[in-house]
């Protein structure tokens, strides 16, 4: 239901913006070839207004099926139909430290930290220091805390010890009860009033040196964190801590009071073994069943370091010697395992995910189509995604605000909350990839609307599916196709396809969203794809055979994407390209000399532009001065391009990032660049053999945050006033030997120039 309202907006959408096609190319002419055409207004009213019916309809059948619902709700309520209330998990403080394996180095550090005698922290918070363990869900993060809190050592060295289990609720009477209680041993009345809670948490903790763990925070409420911890930290003697266990990097960073937070890493491979050795075998006996031992190996592998998993599917396979049972476990995603045997990885994954707010819950999801066998992914190529199927809140764009922003917002906070893993920040973009237990994860709640074709067998493809990804594109999709009429999107990725599968897919789909054919040996797109008129995104990426595009894909007036990065035997781009008014992304290669007149410079939506391997490329598209919406320039390996031919008149450059690589033409960089002054944020120039000087002009750029210079052997020295870069906190200089000797800290010729900057570097390292 809400997905064929979202397709009847998108029918208005599209709507909207081929009349403005139709108004801006065509003119008169153009309206009435229309009408007499299968898109003529008269002909979209009635086809919408069907569709509203069909809407009407359907709501109120949900309508009276609400009705019924509540009566029935109202029934089980009065007749005692349960507990409904969300599960807490409460943890307790004791755990067999002979139990625990392959902490001890984490183990130390923290019984390190808790041993100092700190006076005052880096924020000020008097005696009492925050210890922050962070982690994914299963990492060990609240067994870590039970070991040290049940050391010794720790239990000497503190008058008073406290744990609580604090899960989904940091409501500060609950909580302050909750302290009480493990301070004292005894329950809190329900009478005592908030005042007198708190007097009492004073009286206890006052010129006490206590411990208190406060196991599993997920509020990132700064506000509600203060007013606790100012209770906590009045009156309490030097050398108390707290130690703090959450999976989210942005509440260890709101509560934590120590430099580096306790970050968790994986488990290792020897440590993981063991772990599923003492799970899955009667003591000693695993010597007995070398088989066993080796298919042990295959699904310690499967758990990824998360100690979780291993214990679970250890334990489930406990004293079990059946070896059909556990190839079962081997060969099976966890996500597809019985729930007996999944046992409580998916759910302590799934309390990460079930407690994410709404719209991070669907960006995630849509991460099913991330492989899970590759390693590294672009944040920018997924917010793309995320942008074309509408998920992500336009209602935030405002001001210089953009969706690419909102998406970024959005990527930041996964990754805070460590869905995302092995982050590097290249500037332009965010490299990750994502743990397999993750993936999983994300499998399991996407399960009946995305859907992997393994093999050319697709009867099993469920009519509701709304994502395809094909590792092999078969015939028989032309067959099964015919009953998917909600397919949004269709990636076939490093996966050799014909014209007749793509065919298929253009005519069977009409709601296409995402097409994603990289590196799929096509050596022609058929002209059927200008029917997707609710596309968003196509990425034809590294199709290197591809000598030609048809003009219909300039029918895609709802494109927002588009790659065409690799195809290096593309001998012109389509002569209609200007009408792809929604274009804000695209990137290209192709072997033509120069772009032509009304092309890819009345983009006037464009945003990100990058340029590269385009050989024979000698000037830029003549009508630069509509691509005042430029956010981003990559020109990247263009050999015969040169930069200084642009008269740019017009409004004033947006650009906030400018990147210009292996570009052996320049020997200085061009005028024009002056027009994004007061925008320029990052800047990059690497590999530019034959530059010798940096421009006066440069110094002129006041929002610079980031500038590096790479591999430009004739460069040798800054210009002068680099000390009006006032917002510079970056500068990277790498394999420029004169220049890095003029620049060297405190005696090179330079330095004095860029003394001001906070970070100087001498190696590009991403």
């Amino acid at each position: 239901m809400y997905f064929s309202m979202l397709d009847l907006l998108d029918e208005f959408e599209c709507e909207a913006l081929r009349r403005e096609v139709v108004e801006t190319c065509h003119g008169t002419t153009g309206k009435v070839r229309r009408f007499f055409s299968g898109s003529n207004p008269i002909a979209f009213r009635l086809r919408v207004g069907h569709q509203m019916k069909e809407i009407r309809e359907r709501l109120d059948e949900l309508k009276s099926n609400k009705a019924i619902f509540d009566s029935l709700t109202s029934i089980d309520h009065h007749g005692g139909g349960g507990d409904h209330h969300e599960r807490v998990n409460v943890t307790h403080s004791f755990v067999r430290a002979s139990k625990v394996i392959g902490r001890e180095s984490e183990k130390k550090q923290i019984i390190n930290l808790l041993m100092e005698q700190g006076e005052v922290d880096q924020s000020g918070n008097g005696n009492v220091s925050v210890i922050p363990i962070v982690g994914i869900g299963g990492l060990g993060k609240t067994t870590l805390a039970k070991l040290v809190y049940d050391d010794e050592r720790v239990v000497g060295h503190f008058e008073k010890r406290m744990w609580v289990s604090v899960s989904v609720d940091f409501e500060i009477t609950r909580l302050i009860k909750m302290i009480l209680s493990s301070a004292s041993d005894t329950e809190m009345s329900d009478k005592l009033s908030l005042d007198q809670l708190q007097g009492r948490l004073r009286h206890a903790l006052k010129d006490k040196k206590f411990l208190l763990v406060l196991d599993d925070v997920w509020n990132e409420d700064p506000i509600k964190w203060s007013e606790l911890r100012d209770l906590l930290i009045e009156g309490a003697k030097s050398g108390s801590k707290i130690l703090v266990t959450t999976r989210n990097t942005s509440v260890a960073e709101m509560m934590g009071t120590i430099p580096t937070n306790i970050n968790l890493e994986f488990l290792s491979s020897e440590d993981c073994l063991s772990l599923f050795v003492e799970c899955a075998f009667k003591e000693g006996r695993d010597k007995d069943y070398p088989n066993l031992f080796e298919m042990g190996k295959d699904i310690v592998r499967k758990c990824g370091g998360v100690p979780l998993a291993v214990k679970t599917l250890g334990s489930q396979l406990y004293s079990k010697t059946d070896e059909r049972e556990w190839k079962l476990v081997r060969d099976s995603e966890i996500w597809e395992l019985k729930q007996e045997d999944a046992g409580y990885i998916l759910p302590a994954l799934r309390l990460s995910y079930t407690r994410l707010p709404p719209h991070l819950r669907q960006c995630l999801a849509y991460c099913y189509h991330l492989q899970k066998d590759r390693f590294e992914f672009s944040s920018y190529d997924l917010i793309r995604y995320w942008m074309a199927h509408g998920i992500l809140d336009q209602s935030r764009v405002q001001g210089n605000m953009e969706l690419e922003d909102i998406g970024e917002l959005y990527f930041k906070d996964l990754w805070a909350r460590s869905f995302f893993q092995n982050v590097i920040d290249y500037h332009m973009f965010y490299i990750f990839d994502m743990h397999d237990l993750i993936h999983d994860l994300v499998q399991s709640v996407a399960q009946g609307e995305c859907f992997t074709v393994k093999s050319a067998n697709t009867k099993d493809i469920s009519e509701n599916v709304r994502h395809l990804t094909f590792l092999e594109a078969g015939q028989n999709v032309s067959t099964t196709s015919q009953k998917l009429n909600k397919v949004r999107t269709i990636i076939a990725q490093e996966t050799k396809i014909d014209e007749s599968f793509m065919c298929t897919c253009f005519s069977r789909f009409k709601y296409l969203r995402v097409v994603g054919l990289n590196r799929c040996s096509l050596q022609l797109l058929p002209s059927s794809i200008g029917s997707l008129k609710h596309l968003r995104y196509l990425n034809l990426s590294s199709n290197e055979a591809i000598t030609k595009l048809p003009n219909a894909i300039c029918k895609l007036h709802s494109l927002q994407t588009l790659y065409l990065n690799g195809c290096e035997n593309l001998e012109e781009l389509p002569r209609d390209i200007s009408k792809l008014i929604s274009l804000t992304s695209y990137t290209l290669t192709t072997k033509q000399i120069s772009f032509t007149e009304n092309g890819v410079g009345c983009l006037k939506s464009l945003q990100f532009l990058c340029i590269i391997e385009c050989s024979n490329l000698t000037s830029l598209p003549p009508e630069m001065s509509y691509l005042a919406s430029l956010r981003t320039l990559v020109l990247q390996k263009c050999e015969q391009l040169d930069l200084g031919n642009v008269n740019y008149q017009g409004t004033p450059l947006r650009l906030q990032k400018l990147c210009i690589i292996n570009l052996p033409q320049m020997v200085a960089l061009p005028e024009w660049f002056q027009e994004a002054a007061n925008t320029l944020q990052f800047l990059h120039i690497g590999m530019c053999e034959n530059l010798e000087a940096l421009p006066k002009w440069l110094t002129s750029f006041t929002s610079l945050t980031k500038f590096v210079i790479g591999s430009c052997q004739k460069l040798s020295s800054l210009p002068e006033g680099m000390h009006s870069l006032t917002s510079l906190r970056e500068l990277v200089i790498d394999d420029c030997p004169e220049l890095e000797r003029r620049c060297q800290r405190n005696i090179g010729e330079d330095w004095p120039k860029i003394s001001h900057v906070p970070h100087v570097s001498f190696e590009l390292v991403y």
